[in-house]
């Protein structure tokens, strides 16, 4: 049985989200007939929900296509969480002209008359404009161009400051998993519903990955650079085998993977509405389906209590490490995706 989450009154959604950053070219060349056959795969098992973004190239174009053989069949169209991420060059000259032409584009890509969700993102709090720029989209919702607002990568305080302004946020997309604890230093008590991604590190929370050397400079794959930094910031290589190993006898002893029990954590936190799990294709969909009849008892959270209580992971709000341009984690990222 599929887990849903009403994220509003007659909007629901299931608890697995397909991620679509590994659509977007930067995990290796993408098969694009095949990822449009096989998102009907994920869709006829329950999980109808996607999330993508307005800076992941090809991707809103890919769940267009996706959707207009659905309604030339006849059939419910795919739900399609985008974003609004306006380049981190633009921001001092972002206005409502600016994020109209953002959500037209978005909707001419997607080819549909309103956007399911779209998750709002803005790169330096310094720059003033944001909470502005979050109000013309709840104008454009009014408009009925847009169902629902959210917000991404956010933090505590300027989340709480876009409520107080009246946006009214369906949910928050934030980086929380077993590494990456942050959304608990203040995030959660605000009660906006949670999109975590990350949930299996990139790729990390998987048994190819236990008891393999610590990986270098091999590594190319952007998500891989990225939480591999998460990592370091959680104990480093030995206290993530550490975890790994907690995590597969956890699996063993119910049956299913390592990455499994890693997204069934995250979506037994208090506050997770959805886990976004990214997939190229639908190679690992029966795994990803098994997270519904896993069920962590008191002996598997006992076992990694120890470990978790050990290693607290990132400090700080949510992000609040990636906003630092000259910092490790600022440092690969791409801030201008909507300009190329």
């Amino acid at each position: 049985m599929i887990e849903t989450f009403e994220l509003a009154p007659g909007y629901r959604i299931p608890r697995i989200i397909r991620g679509g950053w590994q659509l977007a070219g930067d995990h290796g060349a993408v098969d694009r007939q095949r990822a449009v056959q096989e998102i009907a795969a994920f869709v006829e098992a329950g999980l109808n929900t996607v999330d993508g973004a307005d800076i992941y190239t090809g991707v809103e174009a890919l769940y267009g296509e996706f959707n207009a053989q659905r309604r030339a069949a006849g059939l419910a169209p795919l739900q399609v969480h985008t974003k609004c991420v306006p380049d981190y060059d633009d921001l001092a000259r972002v206005d409502a002209a600016y994020i109209r032409r953002i959500v037209e584009r978005s909707l001419q890509r997607l080819q549909v008359d309103r956007l399911d969700l779209v998750q709002f993102h803005w790169w330096d709090y310094r720059v003033p404009g944001c909470i502005e720029a979050a109000l013309t989209l709840s104008a454009l919702q009014r408009e009925g161009l847009i169902r629902l607002v959210g917000g991404t990568n956010f933090d505590t305080p300027h989340s709480a400051a876009m409520h107080e302004a009246g946006v009214a946020l369906a949910s928050m997309q934030v980086q929380y998993s077993l590494l990456d604890r942050r959304p608990e230093h203040g995030l959660l008590g605000l009660g906006v519903p949670l999109l975590c991604y990350g949930t299996l590190a990139g790729g990390f929370f998987a048994e190819r990955w236990l008891g393999a050397p610590e990986p270098g400079s091999e590594l190319t794959n952007r998500s891989l650079i990225k939480y591999k930094l998460v990592i370091d910031d959680f104990g480093g290589w030995a206290a993530f085998q550490q975890l790994l190993q907690a995590l597969k006898a956890i699996g063993d002893k119910h049956g299913v993977g390592i990455a499994t029990v890693a997204t069934r954590w995250v979506l037994d936190r208090p506050g997770v509405a959805a886990a976004i799990v990214g997939a190229r294709y639908a190679d690992h969909l029966r795994d990803t389906l098994a997270v519904f009849t896993l069920r962590l008892d008191a002996e598997d959270h006992a076992r990694l209590a120890p470990i978790l209580a050990a290693h607290p992971g990132p400090e700080g709000d949510t992000y609040s490490l990636e906003r630092d341009k000259a910092g490790r984690h600022g440092r690969i990222m791409k801030y201008n995706l909507n300009k190329s």
